[in-house]
């Protein structure tokens, strides 16, 4: 299960909308392609199967073009967010006030988005420098960001509104100067230019302000991959994915995966471990 089947939550079906459309357009589909998707009375798909061939009946399977029109339209690889998808999302109802945290990358950038300081000063951290003015440079702008990223924690703790207009002002005192080192200046308006995402703390302070928590819970994932590359199959993904996961819910509350897997593998002395999705329900109520 990737990113965007979790967010339909169990719906597998495809609908074409303004958001769906409104991504095509965004990611640089043909103009012609959008109009013969948008000129068809079906809007709406039960599942992947009905929606491939809807794309194979107006021709988007035999192109060869590049981006991709299938990629584009559709979910074909995991890594690829597909228009249709996120129309199935808006079209049910879900997350429509969710705020996705990310590290910037292209595939993450649904809904309303916010980005991970720990990744923007990375990029400052790791910048080559070669003269002691661009030492200096880097040296005061990363203590300007992890200073502004201190307040930001201290307003996310006790949040006043009052405090946002000199936060936004001081984000563009910092992101808006000019140090001298071409490259770092450069850094710094592509940062500024990701003004809104940096800041949605502001707007929503329930929003981390790093991706740290989701990253180290993939981290075996990918210790795992780079060991011993990928799965051979979309089943051993899967398989790997689902126990992943299993496990690392498993930890979080506090319940031994291996008593897990023996209660329901109904193994004879193995403790009864209830079903996951309960434990969860219950680790939310209130004290």
């Amino acid at each position: 299960m990737n990113f965007l089947d979790l967010l339909r939550a169990g719906h597998t079906d495809f609908v074409l909308n303004d958001t769906a459309f409104s991504y095509m357009r965004g990611h640089a589909l043909p103009a012609t392609l959008i109009a013969r998707l948008a000129a068809q009375p079906d809007t709406a798909f039960t599942d992947q199967s009905a929606w491939q061939a809807h794309l194979e009946r107006l021709g988007f399977a035999g192109l060869t073009t590049a981006p991709d029109p299938v990629q584009i339209a559709t979910e074909s690889l995991p890594r690829h967010r597909p228009g249709s998808d996120l129309g199935s999302i808006q079209a049910h109802d879900f997350l429509r006030n969710a705020v996705v945290l990310s590290d910037d990358a292209g595939q993450f950038a649904v809904g309303r988005h916010a980005l991970c300081w720990v990744h923007a000063e990375r990029l400052a951290h790791k910048l080559d420098t070669f003269t002691d003015l661009h030492r200096a440079a880097q040296q005061q702008v990363r203590k300007l960001i992890w200073n502004f990223y201190a307040d930001l924690k201290t307003y996310r703790a006790n949040p006043n509104k009052r405090r946002c207009p000199v936060l936004r002002t001081r984000f563009d005192r910092i992101f808006r100067r000019r140090t001298g080192f071409v490259t770092l200046d450069r850094l710094l308006a592509r940062l500024h230019a990701n003004k809104t995402e940096q800041l949605m703390v502001l707007e929503r302070p329930e929003t981390p302000l790093h991706t740290n928590g989701s990253e180290n819970d993939i981290r075996c994932q990918v210790t795992r991959r780079k060991l011993s590359a990928g799965t051979r199959s979309d089943a051993g993904r899967d398989c790997r994915d689902a126990f992943l996961g299993l496990a690392k819910t498993c930890t979080k509350l506090g319940v031994a995966f291996w008593d897990y897997l023996g209660s329901r593998l109904r193994i004879p002395g193995h403790r009864i471990i209830p079903n996951l999705p309960g434990l969860v329900r219950c680790r939310g109520q209130p004290a």
